[in-house]
């Protein structure tokens, strides 16, 4: 990880962010004797989100493509 000092920062502010983008190393920056970071936040897919249930169907799913409901549904429409 790359430690610049704040100054160079303001002068230099989108040539780092380029960097940043297309490296994807953090940038540090120092401030009065404090630092921090300028990361990229990658796009989390919602996808990822999801939590796997292996307990929900217990068998082939091949089975399920074969099944008929109709017989299941009484549906009375007018």
């Amino acid at each position: 990880m790359k430690t610049i000092p704040v100054d160079r920062l303001t002068t230099n502010f989108i040539n780092l962010l380029e960097e940043i983008a297309t490296t994807g190393d953090p940038i540090e920056l120092d401030w009065q004797g404090k630092r921090f970071q300028i990361l990229p936040i990658q796009k989390k897919s919602k996808l990822d989100n999801l939590v796997p249930h292996p307990e929900v169907y217990i068998g082939n799913p091949n089975d399920l493509v074969n099944i008929s409901w109709e017989h299941e549904i009484n549906i009375d429409l007018p």
